[in-house]
Protein backbone atom coordinates (compact mmCIF):
# COMPACT_ATOMS: atom_id res chain seq x y z
CA UNK A 1 0.00 0.00 0.00
CA UNK A 2 1.25 3.47 -0.89
CA UNK A 3 2.38 5.65 1.98
CA UNK A 4 0.77 9.12 1.81
CA UNK A 5 1.86 12.40 3.40
CA UNK A 6 -0.14 15.63 3.47
CA UNK A 7 1.86 18.77 4.24
CA UNK A 8 0.57 22.30 4.90
CA UNK A 9 -2.69 20.80 6.15
CA UNK A 10 -4.78 22.93 8.51
CA UNK A 11 -5.90 20.97 11.59
CA UNK A 12 -9.55 21.49 10.71
CA UNK A 13 -8.94 19.82 7.34
CA UNK A 14 -7.00 16.84 8.67
CA UNK A 15 -10.16 15.05 9.79
CA UNK A 16 -11.60 15.15 6.29
CA UNK A 17 -8.33 13.96 4.81
CA UNK A 18 -8.18 10.97 7.15
CA UNK A 19 -11.77 10.05 6.37
CA UNK A 20 -10.75 9.63 2.74
CA UNK A 21 -7.24 8.31 3.41
CA UNK A 22 -7.23 6.64 6.86
CA UNK A 23 -3.52 5.80 6.77
CA UNK A 24 -2.33 9.20 5.54
CA UNK A 25 -0.08 11.32 7.74
CA UNK A 26 -1.08 14.99 8.04
CA UNK A 27 1.28 17.75 9.10
CA UNK A 28 0.55 21.46 9.18
CA UNK A 29 4.09 22.71 8.52
CA UNK A 30 5.49 24.02 5.25
CA UNK A 31 8.91 22.39 4.96
CA UNK A 32 11.84 22.98 2.63
CA UNK A 33 15.35 21.71 1.94
CA UNK A 34 16.68 19.09 4.32
CA UNK A 35 13.54 19.22 6.47
CA UNK A 36 11.35 18.48 3.44
CA UNK A 37 13.56 15.56 2.42
CA UNK A 38 13.51 14.14 5.95
CA UNK A 39 9.72 14.39 6.13
CA UNK A 40 9.09 12.82 2.69
CA UNK A 41 11.81 10.19 2.39
CA UNK A 42 9.61 7.22 3.39
CA UNK A 43 6.49 8.28 1.46
CA UNK A 44 5.34 7.41 -2.04
CA UNK A 45 2.74 10.18 -2.40
CA UNK A 46 3.07 13.71 -1.05
CA UNK A 47 0.34 16.37 -1.17
CA UNK A 48 1.40 19.99 -0.63
CA UNK A 49 0.10 23.53 -0.96
CA UNK A 50 2.13 26.62 -1.91
CA UNK A 51 5.13 26.77 0.36
CA UNK A 52 6.91 23.43 0.01
CA UNK A 53 9.48 23.76 -2.77
CA UNK A 54 10.39 20.56 -4.59
CA UNK A 55 13.67 21.64 -6.17
CA UNK A 56 15.87 19.29 -8.17
CA UNK A 57 18.08 18.78 -5.10
CA UNK A 58 15.07 17.73 -3.01
CA UNK A 59 13.60 15.46 -5.68
CA UNK A 60 16.90 13.67 -6.29
CA UNK A 61 17.01 12.68 -2.62
CA UNK A 62 13.53 11.10 -2.58
CA UNK A 63 13.89 7.70 -4.32
CA UNK A 64 10.59 6.39 -2.91
CA UNK A 65 8.49 9.27 -4.19
CA UNK A 66 6.12 8.46 -7.06
CA UNK A 67 3.55 11.27 -6.99
CA UNK A 68 3.46 14.94 -5.95
CA UNK A 69 -0.04 16.40 -5.66
CA UNK A 70 -0.11 20.18 -5.29
CA UNK A 71 -3.41 21.57 -4.08
CA UNK A 72 -2.97 24.68 -6.22
CA UNK A 73 -3.48 25.92 -9.75
CA UNK A 74 0.19 26.85 -10.18
CA UNK A 75 3.09 24.44 -9.93
CA UNK A 76 6.15 26.70 -10.15
CA UNK A 77 7.24 25.40 -6.71
CA UNK A 78 7.98 22.01 -8.30
CA UNK A 79 10.85 21.29 -10.67
CA UNK A 80 8.86 19.48 -13.36
CA UNK A 81 11.91 18.47 -15.39
CA UNK A 82 13.53 16.83 -12.37
CA UNK A 83 10.28 15.08 -11.48
CA UNK A 84 9.91 13.71 -15.01
CA UNK A 85 13.50 12.49 -15.08
CA UNK A 86 12.95 10.57 -11.84
CA UNK A 87 9.60 9.06 -12.87
CA UNK A 88 7.56 11.18 -10.46
CA UNK A 89 4.10 12.21 -11.62
CA UNK A 90 2.88 15.71 -10.71
CA UNK A 91 -0.77 16.73 -10.48
CA UNK A 92 -2.41 20.06 -9.73
CA UNK A 93 -5.94 21.50 -9.37
CA UNK A 94 -6.59 23.66 -12.46
CA UNK A 95 -10.04 24.70 -11.24
CA UNK A 96 -8.94 25.49 -7.68
CA UNK A 97 -11.06 28.36 -6.34
CA UNK A 98 -11.60 29.84 -9.81
CA UNK A 99 -14.95 31.46 -9.02
CA UNK A 100 -13.89 32.45 -5.52
CA UNK A 101 -10.79 34.22 -6.83
CA UNK A 102 -12.80 35.97 -9.55
CA UNK A 103 -15.15 37.30 -6.88
CA UNK A 104 -12.21 38.26 -4.69
CA UNK A 105 -10.96 40.60 -7.43
CA UNK A 106 -14.18 42.58 -7.10
CA UNK A 107 -14.24 42.32 -3.32
CA UNK A 108 -10.92 44.18 -3.32
CA UNK A 109 -12.01 46.64 -6.00
CA UNK A 110 -15.30 47.54 -4.33
CA UNK A 111 -13.75 47.76 -0.89
CA UNK A 112 -11.03 50.10 -2.15
CA UNK A 113 -13.12 52.18 -4.56
CA UNK A 114 -15.94 52.67 -2.04
CA UNK A 115 -13.61 53.23 0.95
CA UNK A 116 -15.32 50.45 2.90
CA UNK A 117 -12.55 49.97 5.46
CA UNK A 118 -12.09 53.70 6.10
CA UNK A 119 -15.84 54.08 6.54
CA UNK A 120 -15.99 51.19 8.97
CA UNK A 121 -13.13 52.68 10.97
CA UNK A 122 -15.01 55.99 11.24
CA UNK A 123 -18.16 54.24 12.40
CA UNK A 124 -16.34 52.39 15.17
CA UNK A 125 -15.25 55.75 16.58
CA UNK A 126 -18.68 57.35 16.21
CA UNK A 127 -17.85 59.52 13.19
CA UNK A 128 -20.82 59.44 10.83
CA UNK A 129 -19.29 61.70 8.20
CA UNK A 130 -19.11 60.79 4.51
CA UNK A 131 -16.71 63.56 3.50
CA UNK A 132 -13.57 62.14 1.92
CA UNK A 133 -15.27 58.80 1.32
CA UNK A 134 -16.89 59.51 -2.01
CA UNK A 135 -16.19 56.51 -4.16
CA UNK A 136 -15.63 55.53 -7.78
CA UNK A 137 -18.19 53.71 -9.94
CA UNK A 138 -17.13 50.67 -11.94
CA UNK A 139 -19.76 51.20 -14.63
CA UNK A 140 -18.23 52.63 -17.77
CA UNK A 141 -14.67 51.96 -16.70
CA UNK A 142 -12.34 49.81 -18.80
CA UNK A 143 -10.96 46.67 -17.20
CA UNK A 144 -8.02 44.88 -18.78
CA UNK A 145 -7.83 41.17 -18.01
CA UNK A 146 -4.39 39.67 -18.62
CA UNK A 147 -5.02 35.95 -18.92
CA UNK A 148 -8.42 34.47 -19.77
CA UNK A 149 -8.26 31.06 -18.17
CA UNK A 150 -11.07 30.06 -15.82
CA UNK A 151 -10.34 32.84 -13.34
CA UNK A 152 -9.92 35.52 -15.99
CA UNK A 153 -13.16 34.45 -17.66
CA UNK A 154 -14.93 34.64 -14.31
CA UNK A 155 -13.63 38.19 -13.87
CA UNK A 156 -14.96 39.07 -17.33
CA UNK A 157 -18.42 37.76 -16.44
CA UNK A 158 -18.59 39.85 -13.27
CA UNK A 159 -17.19 42.92 -15.03
CA UNK A 160 -19.87 42.57 -17.68
CA UNK A 161 -22.50 42.66 -14.96
CA UNK A 162 -21.06 45.93 -13.69
CA UNK A 163 -21.29 47.46 -17.16
CA UNK A 164 -17.54 47.72 -17.68
CA UNK A 165 -15.77 47.73 -21.03
CA UNK A 166 -13.62 44.60 -21.13
CA UNK A 167 -10.23 44.26 -22.81
CA UNK A 168 -8.32 41.00 -22.64
CA UNK A 169 -4.97 39.51 -23.49
CA UNK A 170 -4.12 35.84 -23.84
CA UNK A 171 -2.08 33.71 -26.21
CA UNK A 172 -5.23 31.63 -26.78
CA UNK A 173 -8.43 33.59 -27.32
CA UNK A 174 -11.80 32.33 -26.06
CA UNK A 175 -14.50 33.05 -28.67
CA UNK A 176 -17.33 32.47 -26.18
CA UNK A 177 -16.50 35.52 -24.05
CA UNK A 178 -16.06 37.67 -27.13
CA UNK A 179 -19.54 36.78 -28.36
CA UNK A 180 -21.33 36.59 -25.03
CA UNK A 181 -19.65 39.35 -23.02
CA UNK A 182 -18.30 41.68 -25.68
CA UNK A 183 -14.69 41.08 -24.67
CA UNK A 184 -12.16 42.67 -27.01
CA UNK A 185 -8.79 40.93 -27.30
CA UNK A 186 -5.85 43.31 -27.70
CA UNK A 187 -2.08 43.17 -27.32
CA UNK A 188 -0.66 43.26 -23.83
CA UNK A 189 0.74 46.73 -24.53
CA UNK A 190 -2.69 48.02 -25.59
CA UNK A 191 -4.34 46.46 -22.57
CA UNK A 192 -1.90 48.11 -20.18
CA UNK A 193 -2.19 51.55 -21.80
CA UNK A 194 -5.98 51.64 -22.23
CA UNK A 195 -7.31 50.15 -19.00
CA UNK A 196 -8.55 51.93 -15.87
CA UNK A 197 -8.27 48.64 -13.96
CA UNK A 198 -5.78 45.89 -14.82
CA UNK A 199 -6.36 42.41 -13.37
CA UNK A 200 -3.55 39.86 -13.70
CA UNK A 201 -4.30 36.17 -14.24
CA UNK A 202 -1.12 34.94 -15.91
CA UNK A 203 1.06 31.99 -14.88
CA UNK A 204 4.52 32.52 -13.47
CA UNK A 205 6.98 31.73 -16.27
CA UNK A 206 10.24 33.13 -17.56
CA UNK A 207 8.30 35.18 -20.14
CA UNK A 208 5.88 36.66 -17.58
CA UNK A 209 8.47 37.53 -14.93
CA UNK A 210 8.03 41.26 -14.13
CA UNK A 211 5.60 41.61 -17.03
CA UNK A 212 4.47 44.72 -15.15
CA UNK A 213 7.65 46.76 -14.87
CA UNK A 214 8.68 50.42 -14.83
CA UNK A 215 8.31 50.81 -18.60
CA UNK A 216 4.83 49.27 -18.60
CA UNK A 217 3.68 51.33 -15.64
CA UNK A 218 4.92 54.54 -17.26
CA UNK A 219 2.72 53.73 -20.29
CA UNK A 220 -0.40 53.01 -18.20
CA UNK A 221 -3.26 55.45 -17.83
CA UNK A 222 -2.71 57.95 -15.01
CA UNK A 223 -4.63 56.73 -11.98
CA UNK A 224 -4.64 53.08 -13.05
CA UNK A 225 -5.54 50.44 -10.47
CA UNK A 226 -3.58 47.18 -10.62
CA UNK A 227 -5.03 43.96 -9.18
CA UNK A 228 -2.91 40.83 -8.78
CA UNK A 229 -4.44 37.57 -7.55
CA UNK A 230 -2.12 35.39 -9.65
CA UNK A 231 1.61 35.29 -8.87
CA UNK A 232 3.72 37.87 -7.08
CA UNK A 233 6.61 37.86 -9.53
CA UNK A 234 4.41 39.13 -12.37
CA UNK A 235 5.04 42.61 -10.93
CA UNK A 236 8.28 44.46 -10.33
CA UNK A 237 7.39 45.48 -6.78
CA UNK A 238 9.88 48.35 -6.60
CA UNK A 239 8.57 49.81 -9.86
CA UNK A 240 4.98 49.55 -8.66
CA UNK A 241 5.81 51.26 -5.39
CA UNK A 242 7.56 54.05 -7.26
CA UNK A 243 4.56 54.49 -9.57
CA UNK A 244 2.14 54.64 -6.65
CA UNK A 245 4.29 57.05 -4.64
CA UNK A 246 4.75 59.21 -7.74
CA UNK A 247 1.01 59.44 -8.33
CA UNK A 248 1.05 57.52 -11.59
CA UNK A 249 -1.07 54.72 -10.19
CA UNK A 250 -4.13 55.00 -7.97
CA UNK A 251 -4.02 51.67 -6.18
CA UNK A 252 -2.15 48.38 -6.07
CA UNK A 253 -4.49 45.64 -4.80
CA UNK A 254 -2.27 42.64 -4.19
CA UNK A 255 -3.39 39.23 -2.98
CA UNK A 256 0.10 37.86 -3.70
CA UNK A 257 3.57 39.32 -3.22
CA UNK A 258 6.92 38.81 -4.87
CA UNK A 259 9.40 36.83 -2.76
Amino acid sequence: MAKILFLETDPEDATGVNQQFPDAVCRKEALNGDELVAACKDFNIVSVFLNCWFSRDVIERLPNLKLICTRTVGFDHIDLDAAKQHGIAVTHVPDYGSRVISEHVFAMLLSAFRHVYAGQQRMTTGQFDYHGLRGIALRGKTIGIAGTGKIGRGVAEIAHGFGMKILAYDLYQVPDIVQRLGVQYVSLEELMSQSDVISLHLPSTASTYHVVNAAVLSACKPGVTLVNTARGDLIDSAALLEALNGGRGRLGLLDVLEH
